[in-house]
């Protein structure tokens, strides 16, 4: 999307930008019921839209449909926004547009989540959307639940279920030049490098006992008998099971 100059037939090296002087008059016009005004914010405020799909680039979407989907995240931002609040216009419109490009993001992903989920995070969103018009804050998880009257839970996972995939490529920030990406934040502590040499190990230790004393391990701690279980079905006394066990685990280690 870098370098191009048109979208969806805007030029973008000559969209508009306006002062927070000059958007708050045009929007107080708009609530007035001027249709002029309402088209001059509209444009003024384009470039805020690219910016913001500017933060979803990479992930093999078209950067036309974006756009499209960002201005009408901006004329809802327009429509709801309340200028009797202490509240630039700009802070307001970014949630708003980002949350539209990630409904059409989520609607057209290959990740697919159950009906019900999907309609229970829908109306997490228009709650949302609705308490962020009427506070110009957002809303916590437990104000969410109780005004859908359905558990905090709920709401927890209907929101994770619809959360945009991360690719392990994902760059978290950038510092001297060196990008750091997902993937080296992530960390898997059980199939290390020094647990699958200390497997293989102790594979090739085990195959080096006999067959009793592989017999005695499996039915010792795979399948948890005692001894005493154990002698009665190998067919030897507890004393002997002890020893044979003993002397397998003392070659195991000596062989790790």
């Amino acid at each position: 999307m870098q370098g191009k100059v048109e979208i969806c037939g805007v030029n973008t090296a000559k969209l508009k930008v306006l002062k927070n002087e000059e958007t708050m008059e045009l929007l107080s016009r708009t609530k007035s019921g001027d249709q002029e005004a309402r088209r001059m914010l509209i444009e003024g405020n384009l470039r805020l839209v690219l910016s913001v799909i500017q933060k979803f680039a990479g992930r093999g979407e078209n950067a036309d449909d974006l756009f499209q989907v960002g201005c009408v995240g901006l004329i809802k931002a327009i429509d709801n926004f309340d200028i009797t609040q202490p509240v630039r216009f700009s802070t307001y419109g970014v949630p708003m547009i980002i949350g539209e490009i990630r409904r059409y993001l989520r609607d057209n992903s290959a990740i697919r989540v159950s009906r019900s989920m999907r309609d229970t995070a829908y109306k997490v969103l228009q709650v949302r959307e609705r308490f962020l018009a009427e506070n110009q804050r957002e809303p916590t998880v437990e104000q969410i639940a109780k005004e859908l009257d359905i558990p905090r839970e709920e709401v927890v996972f209907a929101m994770d279920a619809i959360v945009d995939p991360v690719s392990l490529f994902d760059p978290v920030y950038a510092d001297s030049g060196d990008t750091v990406c997902v993937m080296d934040q992530v960390r898997d502590t059980r199939n290390t490098d020094e647990h699958w040499i200390d497997r293989i190990a102790l594979k090739e230790a085990v195959r080096r006992l006999s067959d009793r004393e592989k017999r005695i391990l499996s039915l010792r701690f795979y399948e948890g008998k005692t001894q005493m279980e154990v002698s009665a079905e190998v067919g030897i006394s507890q004393a002997q099971v002890s020893r044979l066990e003993k002397g397998a685990i003392n070659t195991i280690r000596k062989n790790l």
